[in-house]
């Protein structure tokens, strides 16, 4: 059955199926995002291209491949430089979910500095909130607000 021959979905549509957000980050790197919802298939496939190479996962379960070619120019091969096997987790999202809840029980006993900074999560929020809106205003380009310096440094210093 081809995708759009599936029925009993949703009757609310309230994402964009297939975007594309370019971003120049405040270190001066460009890259693009892209993704689609309504896809034949439920695998996620990131690729990233750099100058120190290219990273692609082929699956994301356990036992999938992610490759890394760092030599070259070469045409396509299969035969990557590197492969890594994702290893075997318990629990959802790759065993994600546990890591995740452990930190934020420590955090909220402990304090302190934590594993993935607040402000980055703000900024990730933030770049798809604003790329969103571009899509809506004909990809008109917008800017990711900034955040009051004194806000960051507090995160930056665990909180305190």
């Amino acid at each position: 059955m081809a995708p759009t021959e599936r029925r009993n979905l949703n009757h609310v549509v309230d994402v964009e199926d297939v975007s594309v957000m370019n971003m120049r980050l405040d270190n001066g790197v460009i890259a693009a995002y892209q993704q689609c919802h309504f896809s034949p298939d439920y695998v996620r496939n990131y690729t990233v291209i750099g100058t120190e190479g290219r990273l692609e996962n082929f699956g994301d379960g356990p036992g999938d491949t992610v490759k890394v070619w760092n030599t070259g120019p070469t045409s396509y091969r299969d035969d990557c430089d590197i492969a890594y096997k994702v290893p075997d987790a318990q629990g959802s999202h790759g065993g994600a979910d546990t890591g995740i809840i452990a930190e934020f029980n420590r955090f909220v006993r402990e304090g302190g500095v934590t594993d993935t900074s607040p402000v980055a999560a703000r900024m990730s929020v933030a770049a798809g909130y604003m790329a969103t809106m571009s899509l809506r205003d004909g990809g008109m380009p917008y800017d990711v607000p900034p955040l009051d310096p004194e806000l960051i440094a507090y995160f930056e210093r665990g909180q305190v």
